[in-house]
């Protein structure tokens, strides 16, 4: 039986990596030594560096993508290596992205993403065998793997078993180990009362004449002959255990002692372990991201103190071929990984669980114990935000909107981001890409209650902002009625070519200076659903984290000219946007071949590796594709086309049933059931080059 705690342990695990990941990263590059770390930082007690909005970072793109192996294979049986090598292959961008590109023979994750391609099938393309000894045993076996140990509550062995067959695609040997003692510490989490026993539980499931459960062994030793000094334990992992004998980018054994040190020395204190894993440097971020997971589960997520949750907000930004799915609500996730583990288990979800989590659709309920969804305000100086337990429509749990003292002209915007752009974030780290989870056409429904301590009338207005002139667009005005449940509701209007980067309210009031606004409005169901109805106009795009707004470039050089997305390759390449559940839908784009004779438009793409295109194949050819690891042809037609010429296209899809029309006129249409949503986007199957402008997607 999954315990009853099971999703706000999951919760709580996850958080607790990604404050982990977030408090090492500033210091993980070789050159903070722990010396350097304590010279600068002091004693660590909270966050190094004040990001705006945190980008992608590795550690967190592994074990939300990877886990999908799970959903997209179907696997009712035991999930194969070569199950999480397609993962691999279709949510990461060649070159860009996903986990670090250092270098086929340096970067262990590069090289085996290249096996792969190559047609070098998982496990081998992370062997030892295949790659050497060295690289094979370098970190990542234990930093992709949290989320199978989340998956597996109180059985190590079996989260064990999973994370070995997930690290295998690109480690070997004490790189497997690491990821079973991670993914069993993980699992033992859930129940376990000390943390000596989550470590013991960790070393179970591995070799015992292994030098991955030496280390281990070590460093327990050395903590019990000095329990209070994590500092002479790490030197002493340095003379022992140091880069220096385990060699390579990012040895897992060096970076194992530093996690049990940090496990023990932290005594289940989810700040101090993180801290600790932090100032003792080497591969900082990924040390504290995999215990801070431990960690999380054990202490619950009451025990995560506020000055590490709080920046968090329930977001994080990844770098899949996405756009879509790289806007991470962190409850969401949480309950699609509950619901997973559920499936696994073979046992039936709370009732509650299910109702609360809508896959296709953006959809907050606010029930996990704290949850923000990422709301946000622009006047924090009079409105609060933070999570209510007590209230709540139908069940407890709201956003608590405070509105302090407000007076006639003073507007305060709540919202959630929708679109993220290059402003938002301070750097360029594993270049997330986005396309907005929010269009024209789509609904957006609240329900709100006020209550109201003193001054006039609370006033709401729904609003959205364009993100191409930053324009707030305000709709109906309307007044909330004192401790009443009130639904507001509303289309997102049309932009012109753009897209909306704020969905949400503004709140004001008509109160004088003698009698403000003082009061409460609460917020729950937040739900974005609805068939989009948009346009891409290029000449309002940017190119921001080395892709054209709103999409994510797999090969290929692609930029913007005039008023058109323009792409020139050597090789075959794809670019990809929208609504990544898209279902029933008709696209039109204007294509300009200008190089070669491949240039297509895809449709219901899950991927880079699964999706239908259909356009120019060859001369006098038009053709429909199904990708899944390897193109089949559906279908052709004769269609006599030029270079440099325009064509219109349009895409229709009604079910099953795919129409195509080129200017007009009807070219082909036919029925296949392999995908039933997806983005878009375009691609040219060899070299060649092509401009797309005028992009048109409606219901």
């Amino acid at each position: 039986m999954l315990p009853n705690n099971y999703i706000e342990k999951i919760y709580s695990g996850f958080i607790g990596m990604n404050a982990g990941i977030r408090l090492g990263v500033p210091v993980e590059p070789t050159e903070w030594t722990p010396e350097i770390i304590r010279d600068v930082y002091g004693e660590i007690k909270g966050y190094l560096k004040d990001y705006k909005t945190f980008s992608a970072d590795d550690d967190a793109n592994g074990p939300v993508f990877f886990i999908r192996a799970l959903i997209d294979e179907k696997k009712s049986d035991k999930l194969e290596p070569q199950d999480v090598a397609k993962a691999w292959l279709n949510y990461s961008r060649e070159g860009i992205g996903m986990f670090w590109w250092g270098g086929e023979g340096i970067s262990t994750e590069h090289t085996a993403y290249l096996n792969l391609e190559k047609g070098i099938p998982a496990p081998l393309s992370g062997s030892s065998e295949t790659n050497g000894l060295v690289m094979s045993e370098q970190i990542g076996g234990q930093i992709f793997i949290d989320t199978w140990g989340l998956l597996f509550p109180n059985n190590p062995s079996k989260a064990a078993d999973y994370a070995e067959i997930a690290a295998s695609v690109s480690h070997d040997k004490n790189g497997l180990y690491g990821a079973r003692f991670i993914a069993a510490c993980i699992a033992s989490a859930f129940s376990a009362t000390t943390i000596a026993t989550i470590i013991e539980e960790g070393l179970n499931v591995i070799p015992q004449d292994s030098t991955y459960a030496a280390v281990v062994r070590k460093v327990q030793e050395f903590h019990g002959e000095y329990p209070n000094d994590f500092l002479k334990c790490r030197n002493y992992l340095e003379q022992e255990w140091g880069y220096d004998k385990y060699t390579g980018v990012c040895h897992i054994i060096p970076n194992a002692g530093v996690c049990v040190l940090s496990l023990l020395y932290g005594n289940g204190n989810l700040a101090r372990t993180i801290e600790i894993a932090t100032m003792c440097g080497w591969d900082t971020d990924c040390n504290a991201g995999n215990v801070g997971t431990v960690v999380g589960v054990f202490v619950g997520i009451n025990e995560i103190p506020d000055n590490y949750r709080k920046p968090i907000n329930d977001f994080i930004a990844t770098s899949s071929a996405s756009g879509y799915l790289n806007i991470v609500d962190i409850p969401t996730f949480v309950k699609s990984l509950a619901l997973l583990g559920y499936s696994q288990a073979k046992e039936q979800a709370p009732a509650s669980l299910v109702s609360s989590y809508k896959e296709e659709e953006v959809y907050f309920d606010f029930s996990l114990p704290g949850s923000t969804h990422g709301f946000k305000t622009n006047y924090s100086f009079k409105t609060f935000l933070k999570h209510n337990s007590r209230q709540g429509y139908k069940t407890p749990g709201v956003l608590e909107i405070f509105l302090d003292r407000m007076i006639k002209g003073e507007k305060s915007r709540v919202y959630y981001k929708t679109f993220y752009r290059r402003e938002d974030f301070n750097d360029e780290k594993y270049k997330p890409t986005f396309a907005p989870i929010a269009y024209s056409g789509q609904t957006v429904s609240a329900k709100v209650l006020t209550e109201r301590f003193r001054g006039e009338e609370i006033q709401i207005t729904p609003y959205v902002r364009n993100t191409y002139t930053k324009e707030i667009i305000e709709l109906n005005k309307m007044v909330l009625i004192d401790n009443e449940w009130q639904t507001i509701e509303f289309i997102i209007p049309k932009t012109d070519g753009t897209f909306v980067d704020e969905v949400g309210f503004i709140f004001e009031s008509p109160s004088t200076l003698t009698n403000r606004a003082f009061g409460k409005v609460y917020l729950d169901e937040f739900h974005i659903y609805g068939t989009p109805d948009y346009s891409i106009n290029f000449s309002k795009q940017s190119i921001e984290f080395l892709s054209v707004t709103p999409f994510s470039h797999h090969r290929g050089n692609w930029g913007l000219q005039d008023d058109a997305m323009v792409v020139e390759s050597e090789t075959d390449c794809a670019s990809f946007t929208g609504h990544y559940y898209m279902r029933d839908a008709t696209i039109r784009a204007t294509l300009t071949p200008t190089k070669g004779y491949h240039h297509a438009l895809i449709f219901r793409a899950e991927g880079v590796k699964r999706y239908y295109q259909i356009g120019f194949d060859g001369k006098g050819k038009v053709s429909l594709y199904v990708q899944d690891f390897g193109l089949s042809l559906l279908k052709s037609a004769s269609y006599n086309w030029e270079l440099g010429e325009s064509y219109r296209f349009e895409l229709t899809c009604r079910g099953n049933d795919i129409g195509f029309s080129i200017n007009s006129k009807e070219v082909m249409n036919h029925s296949d059931s392999r995908y039933s949503h997806g983005m878009f986007g375009f691609s040219l199957t060899e070299k060649g080059a092509t401009s797309f402008k005028n992009i048109v997607v409606n219901p």
